[in-house]
């Protein structure tokens, strides 16, 4: 188990309360937005409320009723609490295809008094492999946080609590892909994974602990609606509309840095660009690019 010291919180408390911008709170409708795809026979949905359910007849899960192309993507979600074992939460962007584009959150359960793991992942044109995974500074199960996705045409970041912990840059000219000509719908899930999400599938659901529960609140997508391939160029044009194209979201402030330095030097346990052992010393080309 992962604990923190006294001095430890204290630390982050003091650092998030000092260089944080505001927790920007999402406000919206499920309902308005997003449908249940799938295991709706046990879950359920009024306003900006939402639950997903696991048990032995099924998972369950969401995803929204239009497709974006750039913006920022929003939610407040409380995990599942207790033996979370074997359950996994999904939160994510992605289009249909073979070849799709897909922005990752994941949250991993774990047997009881063990943190979560926040795993997080990226595919252009279908090729993913790019894990990063953080234990999160917070008890995710006990109330809610904000899980941020935020997509420009110069970089993917992803937030915890308005906390950037990854940046995926745009680096497409050097042959590097990028998520910039698809459009993605937004998809949430809680389902059975115990064949591989706590310690390789050494942990299994205990059945008796079910039924699982995921909740949110105020889902809030603020991004460019997709309309074929002419969004390709209408949303990644610099405008007042396209809000997410101001030079302030194109590199992270000084601020935000050090908040994400502070995390990623603390918090994360598996880095796809160390992995030596993984691709036998053949890094991915962007392992060697700044990302932020």
């Amino acid at each position: 188990m992962v604990k923190m010291a006294s001095s430890q919180v204290l630390s982050l408390a003091l650092f998030t309360s000092a260089i944080a911008f505001h927790l920007v709170v999402a406000n919206g409708m499920f309902s308005d937005h997003m449908y249940i795809n799938w295991g709706a026979h046990h879950s359920w949905m009024h306003g900006d409320d939402l639950q997903l359910v696991l048990d032995k007849s099924s998972g369950s899960g969401v995803q929204s009723k239009g497709t974006f192309l750039f913006g920022s993507i929003e939610a407040l979600i409380k995990l599942v609490p207790g033996n979370s074992a074997g359950t996994v939460t999904a939160y994510y962007l992605s289009s249909t295809g073979d070849k799709h584009d897909e922005i990752d959150f994941e949250f991993l359960g774990n047997v009881s008094g063990q943190p979560y793991i926040i795993h997080t992942n990226i595919f252009t044109q279908g090729v993913g492999n790019r894990e990063q995974q953080f234990y999160p500074w917070f008890d995710p199960a006990t109330d809610y946080h904000n899980y941020t996705i935020h997509w420009n045409p110069t970089a993917v970041v992803w937030y915890v609590d308005s906390i950037p912990i990854r940046v995926f840059r745009n680096y497409q000219s050097q042959g590097i892909g990028y998520p910039n000509a698809q459009g993605m719908g937004v998809y949430s899930s809680l389902w059975n994974a115990d064949n591989w999400a706590t310690r390789g599938g050494l942990d299994k659901i205990d059945w008796n602990s079910a039924p699982f529960i995921a909740k949110y609140r105020n889902y809030r997508p603020r991004a460019c609606f997709w309309n074929g391939p002419v969004s390709i160029t209408q949303c990644a044009v610099a405008s007042l509309n396209n809000w997410y194209t101001s030079p302030q979201y194109s590199q992270l402030s000084y601020d935000k840095q050090g908040q994400m330095a502070w995390i990623r030097n603390n918090y994360m346990i598996y880095d796809y660009c160390k992995d030596a052992k993984r691709f036998n010393g053949q890094f991915p080309s962007e392992c060697f690019k700044p990302q932020y």
